[in-house]
Protein backbone atom coordinates (compact mmCIF):
# COMPACT_ATOMS: atom_id res chain seq x y z
CA UNK A 1 0.00 0.00 0.00
CA UNK A 2 1.32 3.71 -0.78
CA UNK A 3 2.65 5.76 1.86
CA UNK A 4 -0.11 9.19 2.77
CA UNK A 5 2.45 11.64 3.46
CA UNK A 6 -0.61 14.26 4.49
CA UNK A 7 -3.58 13.36 5.59
CA UNK A 8 -6.58 16.01 4.81
CA UNK A 9 -8.09 17.30 1.36
CA UNK A 10 -6.03 16.38 -1.58
CA UNK A 11 -7.20 19.65 -3.70
CA UNK A 12 -7.41 22.17 -0.92
CA UNK A 13 -7.69 25.38 -3.71
CA UNK A 14 -11.93 25.36 -4.04
CA UNK A 15 -13.25 28.73 -4.62
CA UNK A 16 -17.07 28.84 -4.30
CA UNK A 17 -17.41 31.39 -7.24
CA UNK A 18 -15.57 29.15 -9.50
CA UNK A 19 -17.61 26.20 -9.96
CA UNK A 20 -20.02 25.83 -12.95
CA UNK A 21 -23.30 27.55 -12.06
CA UNK A 22 -25.07 25.49 -14.58
CA UNK A 23 -26.03 21.44 -15.24
CA UNK A 24 -23.36 19.70 -17.51
CA UNK A 25 -24.97 19.26 -21.31
CA UNK A 26 -26.45 16.43 -22.19
CA UNK A 27 -26.69 15.37 -25.77
CA UNK A 28 -30.19 15.50 -27.72
CA UNK A 29 -33.25 13.59 -26.15
CA UNK A 30 -31.43 13.33 -22.51
CA UNK A 31 -32.61 16.03 -19.90
CA UNK A 32 -31.69 16.28 -16.07
CA UNK A 33 -34.63 15.96 -13.47
CA UNK A 34 -34.53 16.63 -10.18
CA UNK A 35 -36.45 13.83 -8.43
CA UNK A 36 -39.53 15.50 -5.95
CA UNK A 37 -39.68 12.57 -3.19
CA UNK A 38 -42.74 14.11 -1.88
CA UNK A 39 -44.03 13.65 -5.00
CA UNK A 40 -45.66 9.74 -4.72
CA UNK A 41 -45.51 9.49 -8.50
CA UNK A 42 -42.23 10.60 -8.89
CA UNK A 43 -40.80 8.37 -5.88
CA UNK A 44 -42.30 5.51 -7.28
CA UNK A 45 -41.00 6.15 -10.71
CA UNK A 46 -37.59 6.40 -8.88
CA UNK A 47 -38.23 2.83 -7.12
CA UNK A 48 -39.62 0.83 -10.64
CA UNK A 49 -36.10 2.03 -12.21
CA UNK A 50 -34.12 1.09 -9.25
CA UNK A 51 -35.71 -2.07 -8.70
CA UNK A 52 -35.07 -3.16 -12.39
CA UNK A 53 -31.70 -1.57 -12.74
CA UNK A 54 -29.59 -1.65 -9.94
CA UNK A 55 -26.74 -3.88 -7.87
CA UNK A 56 -27.22 -7.54 -8.99
CA UNK A 57 -24.88 -10.33 -7.82
CA UNK A 58 -22.21 -12.16 -10.50
CA UNK A 59 -24.79 -14.93 -10.89
CA UNK A 60 -27.60 -12.54 -11.99
CA UNK A 61 -29.91 -14.70 -8.96
CA UNK A 62 -30.18 -11.66 -6.52
CA UNK A 63 -30.82 -7.69 -6.92
CA UNK A 64 -31.68 -5.05 -4.40
CA UNK A 65 -35.29 -3.70 -4.15
CA UNK A 66 -35.28 -0.98 -2.33
CA UNK A 67 -39.05 -0.43 -0.96
CA UNK A 68 -40.32 4.08 -1.70
CA UNK A 69 -40.58 4.11 1.38
CA UNK A 70 -37.00 2.87 2.00
CA UNK A 71 -36.11 5.23 -0.49
CA UNK A 72 -37.74 8.35 1.36
CA UNK A 73 -36.17 7.78 4.40
CA UNK A 74 -32.75 7.54 3.16
CA UNK A 75 -33.21 10.52 0.57
CA UNK A 76 -34.99 12.94 3.35
CA UNK A 77 -32.21 12.89 5.79
CA UNK A 78 -32.03 16.19 7.72
CA UNK A 79 -30.18 18.83 5.52
CA UNK A 80 -31.26 16.73 2.25
CA UNK A 81 -31.80 18.84 -0.90
CA UNK A 82 -34.21 18.11 -3.46
CA UNK A 83 -31.26 19.37 -6.04
CA UNK A 84 -29.25 16.44 -4.49
CA UNK A 85 -31.30 13.66 -6.38
CA UNK A 86 -30.64 14.02 -9.46
CA UNK A 87 -31.91 11.49 -12.30
CA UNK A 88 -31.40 11.62 -16.21
CA UNK A 89 -34.52 11.26 -18.35
CA UNK A 90 -34.78 10.52 -21.79
CA UNK A 91 -37.86 11.43 -24.58
CA UNK A 92 -38.47 7.96 -26.76
CA UNK A 93 -39.62 8.06 -30.13
CA UNK A 94 -43.53 7.55 -28.99
CA UNK A 95 -43.06 10.58 -26.87
CA UNK A 96 -42.64 9.14 -23.43
CA UNK A 97 -39.56 10.15 -21.76
CA UNK A 98 -37.85 7.64 -19.43
CA UNK A 99 -35.70 7.44 -16.09
CA UNK A 100 -32.37 6.23 -17.26
CA UNK A 101 -29.92 7.43 -14.99
CA UNK A 102 -29.65 8.67 -10.93
CA UNK A 103 -27.39 9.48 -8.42
CA UNK A 104 -27.93 11.10 -4.98
CA UNK A 105 -26.09 12.88 -2.17
CA UNK A 106 -27.39 13.33 1.63
CA UNK A 107 -25.25 15.48 4.33
CA UNK A 108 -23.18 13.66 6.55
CA UNK A 109 -20.56 14.51 9.28
CA UNK A 110 -17.68 12.39 9.22
CA UNK A 111 -14.44 12.46 11.87
CA UNK A 112 -11.57 10.67 11.08
CA UNK A 113 -8.51 10.78 13.50
CA UNK A 114 -10.80 12.91 15.38
CA UNK A 115 -11.20 15.71 12.75
CA UNK A 116 -14.53 16.79 11.72
CA UNK A 117 -15.50 17.00 7.95
CA UNK A 118 -18.42 18.07 6.20
CA UNK A 119 -18.98 15.58 3.55
CA UNK A 120 -22.02 14.15 1.43
CA UNK A 121 -22.49 10.59 0.86
CA UNK A 122 -23.42 9.31 -2.44
CA UNK A 123 -25.34 6.65 -3.14
CA UNK A 124 -28.08 4.83 -5.97
CA UNK A 125 -25.82 5.58 -8.89
CA UNK A 126 -27.26 3.59 -11.53
CA UNK A 127 -27.92 3.42 -15.18
CA UNK A 128 -30.25 1.83 -17.25
CA UNK A 129 -28.25 -1.23 -18.63
CA UNK A 130 -28.77 -0.14 -22.99
CA UNK A 131 -26.71 3.11 -21.80
CA UNK A 132 -23.89 2.06 -19.73
CA UNK A 133 -21.89 1.96 -22.60
CA UNK A 134 -23.00 5.58 -23.81
CA UNK A 135 -20.54 7.55 -20.78
CA UNK A 136 -23.90 8.59 -18.65
CA UNK A 137 -22.16 7.37 -15.35
CA UNK A 138 -19.17 9.99 -14.98
CA UNK A 139 -21.53 12.48 -16.65
CA UNK A 140 -24.11 11.84 -13.61
CA UNK A 141 -20.71 11.93 -11.29
CA UNK A 142 -19.58 14.85 -12.18
CA UNK A 143 -23.04 16.98 -12.05
CA UNK A 144 -23.57 15.92 -8.96
CA UNK A 145 -19.89 16.85 -7.78
CA UNK A 146 -21.13 20.17 -9.28
CA UNK A 147 -23.99 20.33 -7.34
CA UNK A 148 -22.57 19.46 -3.89
CA UNK A 149 -19.22 21.75 -4.57
CA UNK A 150 -22.35 24.62 -5.31
CA UNK A 151 -23.43 23.93 -1.83
CA UNK A 152 -19.38 24.57 -0.69
CA UNK A 153 -18.82 20.61 0.47
CA UNK A 154 -15.61 19.52 -1.08
CA UNK A 155 -15.36 16.22 0.29
CA UNK A 156 -17.92 12.49 -0.08
CA UNK A 157 -18.22 9.03 1.57
CA UNK A 158 -19.44 6.30 -0.82
CA UNK A 159 -18.79 2.41 -0.98
CA UNK A 160 -18.39 0.17 -4.05
CA UNK A 161 -18.21 -3.39 -4.47
CA UNK A 162 -15.53 -2.56 -7.01
CA UNK A 163 -11.50 -1.78 -6.10
CA UNK A 164 -10.82 1.66 -6.93
CA UNK A 165 -7.35 3.54 -6.32
CA UNK A 166 -7.47 4.18 -2.47
CA UNK A 167 -10.26 2.90 -0.62
CA UNK A 168 -10.08 3.79 2.78
CA UNK A 169 -11.65 0.31 3.99
CA UNK A 170 -11.99 -2.97 2.17
CA UNK A 171 -14.74 -4.64 4.41
CA UNK A 172 -16.73 -8.19 4.20
CA UNK A 173 -20.39 -8.92 4.76
CA UNK A 174 -21.14 -12.45 6.85
CA UNK A 175 -24.60 -13.45 6.92
CA UNK A 176 -26.67 -15.55 9.41
CA UNK A 177 -29.35 -17.65 8.49
CA UNK A 178 -32.28 -17.52 9.86
CA UNK A 179 -34.26 -19.06 7.34
CA UNK A 180 -32.60 -21.94 6.20
CA UNK A 181 -34.59 -23.71 4.33
CA UNK A 182 -35.92 -20.79 1.70
CA UNK A 183 -32.08 -19.84 1.75
CA UNK A 184 -31.30 -23.32 -0.20
CA UNK A 185 -34.03 -23.43 -2.09
CA UNK A 186 -33.14 -19.95 -3.71
CA UNK A 187 -29.21 -20.80 -3.44
CA UNK A 188 -28.18 -18.11 -1.21
CA UNK A 189 -26.59 -20.81 0.89
CA UNK A 190 -25.24 -24.44 0.84
CA UNK A 191 -24.49 -26.79 2.79
CA UNK A 192 -21.22 -28.03 4.17
CA UNK A 193 -21.18 -31.85 2.44
CA UNK A 194 -20.65 -33.05 6.76
CA UNK A 195 -23.97 -31.30 7.68
CA UNK A 196 -27.18 -32.72 6.28
CA UNK A 197 -30.52 -30.84 6.46
CA UNK A 198 -31.86 -32.25 10.01
CA UNK A 199 -28.66 -31.30 11.54
CA UNK A 200 -28.17 -28.12 10.18
CA UNK A 201 -31.65 -27.45 11.61
CA UNK A 202 -30.63 -28.08 15.05
CA UNK A 203 -27.70 -26.31 14.58
CA UNK A 204 -28.92 -23.21 13.49
CA UNK A 205 -31.99 -23.12 16.14
CA UNK A 206 -31.48 -20.51 18.55
CA UNK A 207 -34.24 -19.26 21.41
CA UNK A 208 -37.70 -18.33 20.15
CA UNK A 209 -37.64 -15.76 22.89
CA UNK A 210 -35.42 -12.44 23.29
CA UNK A 211 -33.21 -12.70 26.75
CA UNK A 212 -32.44 -9.13 27.48
CA UNK A 213 -33.90 -7.63 30.44
CA UNK A 214 -35.58 -4.08 30.05
CA UNK A 215 -35.21 -4.90 26.03
CA UNK A 216 -37.93 -3.08 24.29
CA UNK A 217 -38.30 -1.07 20.99
CA UNK A 218 -37.13 2.67 20.84
CA UNK A 219 -39.67 5.38 20.77
CA UNK A 220 -39.06 9.18 20.39
CA UNK A 221 -38.78 9.95 23.75
CA UNK A 222 -35.34 7.59 24.01
CA UNK A 223 -33.80 9.98 21.54
CA UNK A 224 -31.94 11.54 24.24
CA UNK A 225 -30.77 8.68 25.80
CA UNK A 226 -29.62 7.07 22.39
CA UNK A 227 -27.71 10.12 21.16
CA UNK A 228 -25.77 10.07 24.42
CA UNK A 229 -24.47 6.19 24.25
CA UNK A 230 -24.18 6.21 20.50
CA UNK A 231 -21.37 9.46 20.51
CA UNK A 232 -20.04 8.30 23.77
CA UNK A 233 -19.64 4.54 21.61
CA UNK A 234 -18.65 6.14 18.23
CA UNK A 235 -16.02 8.17 19.45
CA UNK A 236 -13.90 5.03 19.83
CA UNK A 237 -13.20 4.06 15.95
CA UNK A 238 -11.09 6.32 14.18
CA UNK A 239 -13.15 6.74 11.48
CA UNK A 240 -17.08 7.41 12.41
CA UNK A 241 -20.66 9.50 11.84
CA UNK A 242 -21.67 11.83 14.20
CA UNK A 243 -25.05 12.15 14.36
CA UNK A 244 -27.19 14.85 15.66
CA UNK A 245 -30.38 14.37 18.21
CA UNK A 246 -32.25 15.29 14.88
CA UNK A 247 -30.53 12.58 12.82
CA UNK A 248 -30.74 10.02 15.54
CA UNK A 249 -34.54 10.76 15.40
CA UNK A 250 -34.45 10.39 11.31
CA UNK A 251 -32.61 7.34 11.10
CA UNK A 252 -33.48 5.49 14.39
CA UNK A 253 -36.91 5.47 15.71
CA UNK A 254 -38.56 2.33 14.16
CA UNK A 255 -40.74 2.99 11.05
CA UNK A 256 -42.28 -0.50 9.84
CA UNK A 257 -41.01 -2.51 7.55
CA UNK A 258 -37.77 -0.13 7.33
CA UNK A 259 -35.57 0.02 10.24
CA UNK A 260 -36.15 -1.51 13.50
CA UNK A 261 -34.24 -0.16 16.99
CA UNK A 262 -34.40 -1.43 20.34
CA UNK A 263 -33.15 0.25 23.52
CA UNK A 264 -32.11 -1.55 26.60
CA UNK A 265 -33.83 0.31 29.65
CA UNK A 266 -32.03 -0.26 33.36
CA UNK A 267 -34.37 0.09 36.59
CA UNK A 268 -33.66 3.76 37.03
CA UNK A 269 -35.02 4.80 33.13
CA UNK A 270 -31.77 5.28 31.90
CA UNK A 271 -30.84 3.97 28.35
CA UNK A 272 -27.82 1.62 28.43
CA UNK A 273 -27.92 -0.24 25.54
CA UNK A 274 -29.02 -0.31 21.88
CA UNK A 275 -29.74 -2.32 18.84
CA UNK A 276 -30.74 -1.67 15.01
CA UNK A 277 -31.07 -2.87 11.79
CA UNK A 278 -32.69 -2.09 8.83
CA UNK A 279 -34.82 -4.56 6.07
CA UNK A 280 -33.62 -4.66 2.33
CA UNK A 281 -34.80 -6.70 0.38
CA UNK A 282 -33.79 -8.33 -2.32
CA UNK A 283 -36.22 -9.50 -5.77
CA UNK A 284 -35.29 -13.76 -6.23
CA UNK A 285 -34.98 -13.31 -10.02
CA UNK A 286 -34.80 -16.68 -11.30
CA UNK A 287 -36.96 -19.17 -9.08
CA UNK A 288 -40.33 -20.42 -9.43
CA UNK A 289 -42.11 -20.14 -5.83
CA UNK A 290 -39.51 -17.90 -4.21
CA UNK A 291 -39.84 -14.13 -5.73
CA UNK A 292 -38.38 -11.82 -2.31
CA UNK A 293 -35.43 -12.59 0.14
CA UNK A 294 -36.05 -10.50 3.35
CA UNK A 295 -32.88 -9.46 4.51
CA UNK A 296 -32.21 -7.74 7.52
CA UNK A 297 -28.83 -5.88 7.89
CA UNK A 298 -26.55 -4.88 10.95
CA UNK A 299 -26.92 -1.29 11.67
CA UNK A 300 -25.79 0.34 14.62
CA UNK A 301 -25.09 -1.83 17.98
CA UNK A 302 -24.30 0.18 21.14
CA UNK A 303 -23.15 -2.12 24.06
CA UNK A 304 -23.37 -1.13 27.65
CA UNK A 305 -24.94 -3.37 30.66
CA UNK A 306 -24.61 -6.33 27.52
CA UNK A 307 -21.45 -7.11 25.00
CA UNK A 308 -21.70 -6.89 21.62
CA UNK A 309 -22.44 -10.65 21.22
CA UNK A 310 -25.95 -10.53 23.67
CA UNK A 311 -26.81 -7.59 21.58
CA UNK A 312 -26.30 -9.11 17.98
CA UNK A 313 -27.68 -12.71 19.26
CA UNK A 314 -30.80 -11.31 19.88
CA UNK A 315 -31.13 -8.37 17.00
CA UNK A 316 -31.11 -12.24 15.51
CA UNK A 317 -34.29 -13.31 17.84
CA UNK A 318 -36.02 -10.49 16.52
CA UNK A 319 -35.08 -10.92 13.02
CA UNK A 320 -36.57 -13.95 13.39
CA UNK A 321 -39.59 -13.02 15.21
CA UNK A 322 -40.22 -10.52 12.16
CA UNK A 323 -39.96 -13.54 9.39
CA UNK A 324 -36.99 -12.14 8.16
CA UNK A 325 -34.47 -15.03 5.99
CA UNK A 326 -30.93 -13.86 7.04
CA UNK A 327 -28.97 -11.65 9.00
CA UNK A 328 -26.08 -9.64 7.46
CA UNK A 329 -23.70 -7.82 8.87
CA UNK A 330 -20.29 -6.00 7.45
CA UNK A 331 -17.45 -6.86 9.73
CA UNK A 332 -16.88 -2.59 10.82
CA UNK A 333 -16.94 -1.56 14.11
CA UNK A 334 -16.97 -4.67 16.85
CA UNK A 335 -19.32 -7.19 14.77
CA UNK A 336 -16.55 -9.34 13.78
CA UNK A 337 -16.25 -10.77 16.99
CA UNK A 338 -19.35 -12.71 17.53
CA UNK A 339 -19.03 -13.94 13.87
CA UNK A 340 -17.95 -17.96 14.96
CA UNK A 341 -20.11 -18.06 17.70
CA UNK A 342 -23.20 -16.79 16.01
CA UNK A 343 -22.78 -18.98 13.41
CA UNK A 344 -21.93 -16.16 10.95
CA UNK A 345 -20.85 -17.32 7.44
CA UNK A 346 -18.38 -14.73 5.43
CA UNK A 347 -20.04 -13.69 2.35
CA UNK A 348 -18.47 -13.72 -1.03
CA UNK A 349 -18.43 -9.80 -1.60
CA UNK A 350 -16.44 -7.00 -0.18
CA UNK A 351 -17.44 -3.59 0.13
CA UNK A 352 -14.60 -0.92 -0.32
CA UNK A 353 -14.91 2.57 1.57
CA UNK A 354 -13.90 5.28 -0.34
CA UNK A 355 -13.32 9.55 0.67
CA UNK A 356 -13.07 11.71 -2.32
CA UNK A 357 -11.41 14.58 -2.69
CA UNK A 358 -9.36 13.41 0.67
CA UNK A 359 -6.55 11.50 1.73
CA UNK A 360 -6.67 9.24 4.05
CA UNK A 361 -4.58 6.51 5.49
CA UNK A 362 -6.24 2.45 4.76
CA UNK A 363 -7.88 1.95 8.13
CA UNK A 364 -9.13 -2.01 9.43
CA UNK A 365 -13.05 -2.52 9.15
CA UNK A 366 -12.93 -2.70 13.18
CA UNK A 367 -11.83 0.75 13.48
CA UNK A 368 -14.65 1.91 10.57
CA UNK A 369 -18.22 2.83 12.11
CA UNK A 370 -19.75 4.05 8.84
CA UNK A 371 -22.92 2.05 7.60
CA UNK A 372 -23.98 3.08 4.10
CA UNK A 373 -27.18 1.61 2.89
Amino acid sequence: TEKIEKIGPIDDKNVLEEVKSTPYNLPGNFYWHDVDITDKKELNTLYEFLRDNYVEDDDHMFRFDYSPDFLNWHLSAPGYLKLWHCSVFKKGDDGVARMVGFISAIPVHIYAEGKEIKKVEINFLCVNSAYRTKRLAPVLIKEITRRVNCQNIWQAVYTAGSLLPKPICISNYYHRNLNLQKLLDVKFTYLSPKLNLARAKRVYNMSKETTLTGLRPMEKKDVQGVFEILENYLSKFKVRPHYSKEEVQHWFVPRKNIVYSYVVENTEGKITDFLSFYLLPSSILQHEQHKTLYAAYSFFNVPGEYSIKDLIRNALILAKQLNFDVYNALNVMENETVFNDLLFGKGDGSLKYYFYNYAFPQVEPNELAIVLM
